[in-house]
């Protein structure tokens, strides 16, 4: 049986789609399973043994319009895949699905045209590993629970990160702590200076401070590298690969992020997230799921959530969803974390 899975989201959207290739291949042992996703994204696919083909669709790039689209199709099509389970629920994937000339195509019952589907599932409000798992019921694979996700960094992406750390001179994971500072979407972002305030309080533990993320938060990073007290903060930010940041962040005491990808890649490789909720709630599904995470969200404002996604402003013009997380409270939490470490 040949399969195909469509999700063409951001890279947290593709880590947590994961458990379903690796249900797929337990259940399923001798299927062929193809993803496809866009550019950014497809790396964190790389040398994982449960799927054969990649399939890259640029769709803001070189693919993006109609003819791009067609292009896409047309190449699904020749693939003559016998099932298409769609995890992007927008319009282009509906298209690519029924397009496909697969037998049985799946997606949500909230997909855009999600009537063009063969079989729809329902959309429920719960962890997105498990609604995920929930598309191949289709399949006769039902009541699934959470499943990490699994990633596979490759040797020369654990060596890179076994010269950062010789670098940093850092022998022991409860040395280091993981900062991610940035996300797409503005109203997801703990304050800039508020993050310098919690790495100054980290200061008087002697512990070393690596920033991660994407070459979009290169300029983040490096103003608060810029105004932190903290002499051991270093970013990588835009220097490594999606895997080596994984496991990097895997061989870290935590990481505290926003409500972003990093968050994924940590539950991934079992780092303890403290993960800093603003615009969005745990109700959507994105929430950490390690048994010592923690949340710090500001729970008694009525206008969250503004956004599923998030922002590139606060509608209010307070952001008093980020603004008043606090970043005693926040830095208590990791002292709890490093002393349950020692």
């Amino acid at each position: 049986m040949k399969i195909l899975i469509i999700q063409t989201a951001f890279l947290g959207d593709v880590i947590l789609s994961l458990p379903l290739v690796q249900v797929l291949k337990e259940k399923m042992y001798d299927c062929t399973i193809d993803y496809l996703c866009i550019p950014k994204t497809q790396e964190i696919l790389h040398n994982n043994p449960h799927i054969d083909n990649i399939i890259v669709y640029d769709k803001h790039g070189e693919g993006k319009g109609l003819n791009g689209l067609n292009k896409i199709a047309d190449e699904v099509k020749k693939n003559k895949y016998d099932v298409v389970i769609s995890v992007q629920r927008f319009l282009r994937s509906t298209i690519i699905a029924k397009r496909s000339g697969a037998k049985k195509t799946i997606s949500y019952d909230t997909s855009t045209l999600s009537f063009l589907y063969t079989d729809k599932v329902e959309y429920k409000e719960k962890h997105e590993i498990p609604r995920v798992l929930d598309l191949l019921s289709p399949l006769g694979i039902k009541d699934l629970a959470l499943i990490k996700p699994e990633l596979y960094p490759s040797e020369e992406d654990k060596a890179e990160v076994t010269k950062i750390f010789k670098g940093l001179g850092v022998s022991d994971k409860k040395d280091l702590i993981c900062v991610a500072p940035g996300s797409v979407w503005f109203t997801k972002r703990f304050p800039k200076d508020k993050f310098v305030t919690l790495l100054n309080m980290m200061d008087r533990d002697k512990v070393k401070v690596v920033l991660v993320g994407g070459k979009e938060d290169e300029k983040l990073c490096d103003y608060i590298i810029s105004r932190t007290t903290h002499n051991e903060v270093y970013s990588f930010a835009g220097k490594l690969l999606i895997l080596q940041s994984a496991e990097l962040i895997k061989h870290s005491a935590l990481l505290i992020t926003n409500d972003s990808a990093p968050l994924h890649l940590a539950n991934s490789v079992g780092t303890k997230v403290i993960a800093l909720f603003g615009s969005t709630t745990k109700d959507f599904g994105f929430y950490p799921t390690g048994g010592n995470d923690k949340v710090f969200e500001v729970t008694e404002l009525k206008c969250r959530p503004c956004s599923n996604h998030g922002k590139q402003e606060c509608p209010i013009h307070t952001f008093d969803c980020m603004n008043n997380i606090s970043e005693k409270e926040i830095y208590e939490e990791v002292k709890r974390s490093l002393l349950y470490l020692s």
